[in-house]
């Protein structure tokens, strides 16, 4: 992933209403969610909702499809995983890490 991507990328989720979408559309997984569905689930209008989701498709987080006469969004899982695989490339040096022994996921190099 260049790095123009990643920046762009953490830059949309950044805000607060476009994080709450990416990570609602996470959890949705492959079936993903119409825009009314985020709108009512987010409490976001759809005004709102509807610039969020273009900034999201604009840096390749999130798909639209259209089924129908709905669209279906959906989180790019591929380049979530890009974005995480940038952010972590260099982690401990280039050798393994060992997850933590406390419950989280931190790097306990």
């Amino acid at each position: 992933m260049l790095e123009n991507d990643v920046i762009r990328s953490l830059s949309a989720l950044a805000h607060a209403h476009r994080l709450r979408i990416f990570r609602t559309l996470v959890v949705a997984g492959d079936a993903g969610l119409t825009p009314g569905v985020l709108a009512s689930q987010l409490e976001v209008g759809a005004t709102t909702l509807s610039f969020h989701l273009k900034e999201l498709t604009a840096t390749g987080l999130v798909t639209q499809q259209r089924d129908g006469r709905h669209l279906i969004y959906r989180a790019a899982y591929a380049h979530m995983n890009g974005l995480l695989a940038y952010l972590t490339e260099n982690c401990c040096q280039g050798a393994p890490c060992a997850a933590s022994t406390e419950g989280g996921d931190a790097c306990t190099c």
